[in-house]
């Protein structure tokens, strides 16, 4: 994959020892993204919902996700009457091809937030949103264990996820396959979004290794109907000790990338801490919007691996550690 030179940052920052959330899937975002990178996905589908909504202000989403590790689906929505801030500002500090090495910003506040809100920016605060129901939401495209297509979901506690009589077989959808959300509308309004079946992920790199100025390729199984999926990295080699940098890429579903042997430099020159790992996502992300703003529909599929780094060793407690060191709080023997 060709890459393009590297753009440094001017003033690089200092690294900031901030302790922030762990790579997950949450209901109002995209998987494994951090703030500020481009979710945007080539193929993307707008369907039916409220055109005067802002389209760039993430709402909710529902996201159907394929555990290869277990072989199982699970299936997870949920809208807000706003967006959800966030304490940490992401900035990139260097690029090369389809990856960006971002370091952490954390706005300050003067005055306190408080509970209900956060700081987002100096001297800005935030409120935080509150999930509200679209009413019965429809799903279809996803086969069930009795051979149905289609299932519904009412909100918990405003929050959607399929019945205990539901069950998906693995995966419940082909690569290609049409998916819908339609939610009917309630105290937030209603809404149908599409996105498309992928091909659950296959990691073909095992042992992933870095160094100073290595570049770090990774291979997996390239998805037969490529155009449809976007292939998302994040590597985190920080984070126990408090995130100093994480380097993100978002690359065609090709099989193949490779992350500059500068960005994976810059990268440990800014820390490392116990439990390095690195998450490969596919995925295809559909979209509309409400009158509150944009609801996606997020079909994935990620594998985690552990990163081994030369002179880090990872413990849980002193037990793991050798001769002469202890277990530090940022999860390394010393």
């Amino acid at each position: 994959m060709k890459l393009v030179a590297r753009i440094p940052r001017s003033g690089r920052r200092a690294s900031l020892a901030v302790v922030l959330s762990t790579i997950a899937v949450v209901a109002c975002g995209s998987p494994s993204q951090p703030s500020g990178e481009d979710t945007s996905d080539g193929g993307d589908t707008t369907t039916s919902g409220d055109t005067t909504g802002d389209a760039e202000v993430l709402v909710g989403s529902f996201q159907i996700l394929l555990a290869a590790e277990d072989g199982k689906t699970t299936v997870l929505g949920k809208v807000y009457d706003g967006p959800t801030p966030a304490a940490i500002v992401w900035e990139e500090d260097a690029s090369a091809g389809d990856c960006r090495l971002l370091t952490p910003r954390v706005p300050l506040c003067s005055t306190p937030c408080g509970g209900s809100a956060v700081c987002v920016e100096d001297e800005t605060c935030q409120s935080y949103p509150t999930a509200g129901s679209v009413g019965t939401v429809t799903v279809e495209g996803l086969r069930t264990e009795a051979g149905a297509a289609s299932f519904t979901m009412d909100p918990i506690a405003n929050t959607y996820q399929p019945g205990g009589g539901v069950k998906l077989v693995y995966p419940p959808f082909g690569e290609g396959d049409a998916i819908a959300v339609t939610a009917e509308g309630d105290a937030l309004g209603g809404f149908s979004v599409e996105a498309r079946g992928i091909a659950p992920l296959g990691l073909v790199t095992t042992d992933i290794e870095l160094a100073p100025d290595v570049a770090l390729a990774l291979a997996w199984e390239a998805a037969a109907q490529p155009e449809l999926s976007t292939i998302r990295v994040k590597l985190d080699i920080s984070h126990h000790g408090g995130t100093k940098g994480t380097i993100v890429c978002a690359t065609a579903d090709d099989g193949e990338l490779e992350i500059a042997a500068d960005l994976v430099t810059d990268l440990l020159a800014l820390g490392v801490a116990g439990f390095p790992s690195i998450v490969v996502t596919r995925e295809h992300v559909g979209a509309t919007t409400i009158a509150q703003g944009r609801v996606e529909l997020v079909v994935g599929a990620s594998v985690e691996r552990s990163v081994t780094i030369e002179g880090l060793v990872s413990c849980n407690d002193d037990s793991q550690c050798g001769d002469g060191q202890t277990c530090q709080p940022d999860l390394t023997c010393a």
